[in-house]
């Protein structure tokens, strides 16, 4: 069995490797992937969700059955379900936002591609999108999974990760960098 390689580690690593190799065993990489975008955008929008992820007050089984009832709202797959059930008892949903993001790595090397992580100071339209997944085709060689992240204090311009590689074209550190220039 294909192991993460390297490209995962720590908790969420082990979690995310795990709900892969079981999607991957399933056949179900894709729906896994397409449920776990679903709970990106859920805790990207509701308070309670992100609430009910972190809240150290919520006990075990109150928690089996929120995430019970929040999979059974958003149709998730039952893979993921079951998964999220796990992590409930397990009083490990806080690691949620950490197990996605390793498992999109996972299911991006499966499909060829590079992960390259994004920060924005506004969310990226699709237009805009394809035009960074183009450039990063043609930089890498490869093509390239975003991962994107919204940070409205970098003020403007992108922060790109790949691997241990970065480029920052973000205002606020052209800024910083400018400040710096100016006192001497």
């Amino acid at each position: 069995m294909e192991t993460s390689g390297g490209i995962v580690a720590g908790l969420s690593g082990r979690y995310a490797t795990a709900l892969f190799d079981l999607a991957r065993e399933a056949k179900a990489v894709d729906a896994v992937a397409a449920s776990l975008a679903s709970i990106k955008a859920g805790l990207a929008d509701s308070s309670d969700l992100r609430t009910l992820m972190t809240s150290p007050m919520i006990d075990r089984a109150a928690a089996g059955k929120a995430v019970a009832a929040v999979a059974a709202a958003m149709q998730l797959d039952p893979l993921t379900a079951k998964f999220l059930g796990v992590l409930a008892h397990n009083r490990r949903l806080s690691a949620l936002p950490a197990v996605i993001r390793d498992f999109d790595r996972l299911a991006a090397r499966q499909r060829g591609e590079i992960t390259a992580e994004v920060t924005s100071a506004h969310p990226l339209d699709d237009e805009q999108q394809k035009a960074l997944r183009a450039k990063l085709r043609a930089g890498l060689g490869a093509d390239a999974a975003l991962v994107l992240n919204v940070d409205p204090e970098i003020l403007g311009g992108l922060v790109v990760r790949v691997g241990s590689k970065m480029v920052d074209s973000s205002l606020r550190t052209k800024l910083n960098a400018l400040a710096s220039a100016m006192k001497g």
